[in-house]
């Protein structure tokens, strides 16, 4: 996958369409990756007894869940706009750029 942990990326597609975050977590397996304030949904937890010191709080909780790759784009820190990753070879071997500006990712 040319996403990695720590990249801007704007959402394409879906209720967030337009959203800018950052790569919290990327999921390989499943081709998603987890965006920062992106695809937020409630979840009701249950009070329960924690592990070790402390319980849990119970309550409605607002938390992320995964989006998939091919819906978000990389955002270029060079000319700010959503583009695809290409490779390119230089003194530090291997390393991504932009493929609208040529600017180094």
């Amino acid at each position: 996958m040319k996403v990695i942990k720590g990249d801007t990326v704007k959402v394409l597609t879906g209720k967030d369409a337009g959203k800018q975050g950052r790569v919290v977590r990327v999921i390989p397996e499943a081709k998603r990756v987890l965006v920062e304030g992106v695809n937020m949904v409630k979840r009701h937890e249950k009070i329960r007894q924690a592990t070790g010191r402390g319980g849990v709080t119970g309550g409605i909780i607002h938390k992320e869940l995964p989006v998939h790759v091919s819906n978000v784009a990389v955002v270029c820190s060079s000319c700010d706009k959503p583009t695809r990753v290409g490779y390119a070879t230089g003194l530090e071997g291997k390393e991504r750029v932009c493929k609208k500006c040529g600017g180094k990712l």
